[in-house]
């Protein structure tokens, strides 16, 4: 596998389901071999029950998509986020699969040291994080502290061990022009994923 992808977004026919398209284009040209991980599809269940709490600090899970989706994950070297930017951060669904599937200990997703969260997930060199927000772009870098960037880009994928990290956003997407939206995704399609 040369990449996974991790889709967010329960509705096909978004927008993001758009972006989700034309990715999964640029990487079938540039001959890529994806994985995709469409957590509304799928089944996942993105809170953790009693006896996956219990289990948490052993590393371990009860749920099969867990462990398939942390081995696929521990696999590839590239990982394209796909998701909305819904109330100044990600969707619970993602925020879950990150809670669930980001197991502590060795040879897993992170470690946690004396000084911090050490990231296991080493092996993957690239990271592309595609999202769609109501707000304009300006405005969730200037006025709403840049959340993406500033919490789940450069910290919690960080921290995993997720290197060469490249945020793409659609602002102001519910009252943007048919014409914006072909320029974002004739972006993507230029990106040498």
């Amino acid at each position: 596998m040369d990449c996974l992808i991790i889709y967010c977004h329960p509705y096909d026919k978004s927008f993001n389901h758009a972006v989700l398209e034309n990715v999964e284009n640029n990487l079938k040209q540039n001959n890529k071999d994806y994985k995709l991980i469409d957590l509304s599809k799928y089944g996942f269940v993105p809170i953790y029950d009693l006896e996956e709490m219990r289990l948490f600090h052993t590393g371990q899970t009860h749920d099969p998509l867990v462990k398939k989706y942390l081995s696929w994950l521990k696999e590839t070297p590239e990982v394209i986020f796909i998701t909305p930017f819904w109330w100044n951060g990600i969707p619970g669904m993602l925020k879950g699969f990150i809670d669930k599937v980001m197991k502590e200990g060795p040879g897993l997703s992170h470690t946690v040291t004396k000084t911090g969260i050490h990231g296991e997930l080493t092996n993957v060199k690239h990271t592309y994080i595609f999202t769609t927000s109501t707000s304009p772009t300006f405005y969730l870098k200037l006025f709403l502290g840049n959340g993406i960037k500033r919490i789940f880009v450069n910290k919690t994928l960080k921290q995993l061990g997720m290197q060469d990290r490249h945020w793409y956003n659609l602002g102001g997407i519910s009252n943007s022009s048919i014409e914006k939206r072909k320029k974002y995704l004739k972006k993507i399609a230029k990106i040498n994923l």
